[in-house]
């Protein structure tokens, strides 16, 4: 059984591989913690199954991950960074994006990805399973809002820095949370994506006009 930490450390791989070996090594343990976690759940997930699942000794695991915990995260950070570079690509399409051509565009990806690899969902789910990984977590969704906020600058000039941050990270937020909403049993995929979308249009848009008024001489 894996003893809870509270080290920040421990979240955290003890080391990245630089050698392709290592490279390979490191990233079929992942990959297995992903099947494993879909399958058994957190609460039932160890790193002893993990090795055994990737087919290495538990010391080699160990040489990466102290525990169950610094997989999850890091599991949880490829996420992050998977939805980063989509975001990049859609930067680059600005300014021939509009703010609701990049929301449909943003909102179908992380649909799409939710609907067909469940491990996101049970990635999110682990996350929030403890203070420290939910705080990790927090740190993760606040990188994403960062990189939400320089693209909603051109596309919202007239709301400033502060502004924009704040929306960027309700937006956020509110996705994941709808993105898990939307995959639980018997609920409408396609439904929920689409009360997400209305969701958060409708948010920018109140936001925005509020920002308007505010800039608006009375």
């Amino acid at each position: 059984m894996t003893t809870q930490t509270h080290d920040p450390a421990d979240f955290l791989p003890r080391r990245r591989p630089s050698q392709e070996r290592s490279r390979r090594r490191f990233d079929d343990i992942l990959r297995a913690a992903r099947a494993l976690l879909v399958e058994v759940g957190f609460e039932a997930f160890t790193s002893e199954q993990v090795a055994l699942r990737a087919g290495v000794p538990i010391g080699s695991l160990y040489q990466f991950f102290g525990n169950k915990y610094a997989i999850i995260c890091e599991l949880d950070r490829l996420d992050t960074v998977n939805v980063q570079d989509e975001l990049a690509k859609f930067a680059a399409e600005i300014p021939s994006l509009d703010w609701a051509q990049l929301l449909e565009k943003l909102l179908d990806h992380l649909a799409a990805l939710w609907r067909t690899d469940p491990s996101r969902r049970a990635v999110w789910l682990a996350m929030q399973a403890t203070p420290p990984t939910r705080a990790i977590a927090a740190e993760h969704e606040r990188a994403l809002a960062a990189d939400v906020t320089r693209l909603l600058a051109p596309l919202t000039p007239g709301s400033n820095i502060e502004h924009r941050h704040t929306i960027a990270e309700v937006l956020i937020h509110v996705t994941y949370s709808m993105l898990n909403f939307s995959i639980r049993d018997g609920q409408s995929h396609p439904d929920a994506v689409v009360q997400l979308k209305t969701l958060v249009t409708g948010y920018l848009m109140a936001a925005e006009a509020e920002a308007a008024k505010k800039r608006t001489p009375s």
